[in-house]
């Protein structure tokens, strides 16, 4: 039975025009004509014919967020055989970027953030799917996130970055507020045009939805711009990027870095599990410190950092943050999912526990804050003095600026 297609929301706003790149004429032969749009044909119409042959590509039903102050990242990433070091990348860099994004406001308000991961090109995946996996939604669970970008493995190559912008799209609940800042980040070095999925219809349909679309081109510049990266962006109103993949990631060492792996220690023991999921997700948090310090002590110490931060929180199996953010009460939970030294503690006992518990927890993220903000001016100061090729992260940081600005995000 065919499935029934929900009508597609189209927003007429675009980034103002000095954040994209200049697009001008391509010819590719090897295109065929449903390939090759014309100008009076919407992209809406074209992407509601694919939807009636890909199931990834049908839009998500269900209520979409409403928010100016959200910030919404969907990361791409290729997962072929020759990623290694993009996801390499993408695994040492995500706190660096997370701590930056912790510095973004709209209007004097701190910002919320929600990340969704997907990977193509790995064929170790369904053909039916052109290739593509949705790894996680959206989620604000950061460790989450670092444990799906920890999941991938590379295999294979057939890389259909239309296909993939498609299916973000489509699949994921962007925000519907104008005002907020919706982006797509897709990484990868095959040719732009690959696949049964027009990347210009692709591209284009993001622009009327008011998401852009940066493009970042594993390897030289200008083999980007010949493999259509370039206008990818240019389209999709974003910007494009070429990075060194294989370059090594693994951070600055500063003399914070000890301090705040200690506060890191002191900071886990404020979290209280309770739920279903309470212990398993503290056995995640756990998985993820370690993570971090597998890679490089840099990559602890920003992982530790971001711990001072509001964007991380763990309200959904840490009861001091569930009860501040007004989710549950003492009285409403299960006590069976409590830990053994708690099940037995009084209303008044186990409150008085949660409150010394939040009260340890402000002060450590104070700390844990003042160092991130030193080790962070440290290190800013150390790359300038050794500028280099582009990784992922400085790339996506770099844009990153310059999308928030044009939304009247600031950086405190």
């Amino acid at each position: 039975m065919k499935k029934r297609l929900l009508p597609f929301l189209v927003a007429a706003c675009a980034l103002p025009a000095s954040t994209v790149l200049e697009a001008g004429p391509v010819a590719n032969k090897a295109e065929s004509p449903e390939r090759t749009q014309s100008s009076d044909t919407s992209a809406r119409s074209v992407m509601q014919n694919y939807a009636t042959r890909y199931e990834n590509l049908i839009p998500i039903e269900g209520r979409c967020p409403s928010d100016y102050r959200l910030v919404q990242i969907a990361l791409l990433l290729d997962t072929s055989n020759s990623m290694d070091g993009l996801i390499s990348q993408a695994k040492s860099q995500l706190w660096r970027i997370v701590n930056e994004m912790s510095r973004m406001q709209k209007r004097g308000e701190h910002i919320r953030l929600q990340v969704a991961l997907y990977e193509y090109g790995n064929n170790s995946l369904p053909a039916a799917t052109g290739y593509i996996r949705q790894v996680t939604p959206f989620t604000e669970d950061l460790d989450l996130l670092s444990e799906a970008l920890f999941s991938l493995d590379t295999n294979g190559g057939s890389e259909y970055c239309g296909h993939a912008i498609g299916s973000s799209l489509n699949r994921l609940r962007w925000n519907e507020s104008r005002e907020g800042l919706r982006l797509i980040y897709i990484a990868g070095n095959e040719p732009f045009n690959q696949g049964a999925v027009n990347y210009e219809a692709a591209c284009r349909w993001a622009a009327e939805r008011d998401i852009a679309v940066n493009t970042i081109y594993c390897g030289d510049y200008r083999t980007g711009v010949d493999t259509f990266w370039q206008r990818g962006a240019a389209i999709g109103r974003g910007g494009y990027f070429a990075i060194d993949s294989d370059r090594e990631t693994t951070g600055i060492i500063t003399p914070y870095d000890n301090d705040l792996m200690v506060l890191n220690n002191r900071i886990n023991g404020t979290y209280v599990p309770y739920g279903r999921l309470g212990r398993e997700r503290q056995v995640r948090q756990e998985k993820q410190d370690m993570n971090a310090a597998a890679l490089a002590a840099p990559v602890a110490a920003e992982r530790a950092a971001s711990k001072g931060s509001r964007l991380y929180q763990a309200s959904d199996w840490d009861l001091v943050d569930a009860i501040e953010k007004k989710y549950t009460t003492v009285d409403r939970i299960d006590r069976s999912s409590l830990p053994e030294e708690l099940k037995a503690m009084s209303r008044k006992e186990l409150d008085l526990h949660v409150q010394k518990k939040k009260q340890e927890r402000e002060e450590l993220k104070k700390q844990i804050a003042d160092l991130g903000r030193k080790r962070d001016a440290y290190v800013r100061q150390k790359e300038l003095e050794a500028a280099g090729s582009q990784s992922l992260g400085s790339a996506i940081l770099k844009n990153l600026h310059i999308q928030a600005k044009a939304r009247d995000f600031t950086f405190r």
